[in-house]
């Protein structure tokens, strides 16, 4: 097999950026060439359809957002830690001019509607297995906690409801609440979860 001639992460943010503004059913092949600077019939070599390419961004974008929720949860008390889990959640869906909202929210819509331009199963689980690996990211510093004795509640229904309420923010956003109020939406919420450390 001959080596790609173009930068495939480059390429692959590139595409994502666009499935993200335009969503992938009004996303066109040749939309992607002009974006991404490579020749149809290469993406079409490389990755097969539209379809494919939009998996392998969002791949590549979920590797990237989960990477920085770990990184902003590394350390810190708990209430520290969920705080910075939901400031990069709510700094992600607020990006552009105007936001541009929840990449994966948006996907699970255009799934909905059964279009057979837009996305089908291989898509879904994509999006089921990144709101999973979140989930236990964030029960992962509740189990921490309650093993040295910081947090004393249900380690799963605390990191279920904490996730609910920032998936329901990304609703708000689009609904046009600010970003500031979003904010303190997600800090009430983890005061709810931990009211022994107000």
């Amino acid at each position: 097999m001959r080596p790609r001639q173009f930068d495939e992460d480059a390429l692959l943010a590139a595409a994502f950026d666009l499935f993200w503004r335009r969503g992938v059913r009004a996303t066109t092949m040749a939309d992607l060439a002009h974006a991404t600077g490579v020749r149809r019939g290469s993406l079409y070599n490389a990755y097969g359809d539209k379809e494919s390419i939009f998996l392998a961004a969002y791949a590549h974008y979920a590797d990237g957002y989960l990477g920085s929720v770990e990184a902003a949860m590394a350390r810190g008390c708990l209430r520290d830690r969920l705080l910075a889990f939901c400031d990069v959640s709510i700094a992600n869906f607020c990006q552009g001019l105007p936001p541009r909202g929840c990449p994966t929210t948006r996907g699970l819509m255009e799934v909905a509607e059964h279009n057979r331009e837009g996305l089908g199963e291989r898509a879904q689980q994509a999006f089921a297995d990144l709101i999973s690996r979140v989930l236990s990211l964030v029960e992962s510093a509740f189990r921490e906690a309650a093993s040295s004795g910081e947090f004393g509640g249900d380690p799963g229904l605390a990191a279920g409801q904490l996730v609910a309420t920032v998936r329901g923010l990304v609703v708000l956003q689009r609904a046009d609440v600010d970003e500031r109020r979003l904010r303190e939406i997600a800090a009430h919420c983890v005061t709810s979860i931990l009211p022994e450390s107000q």
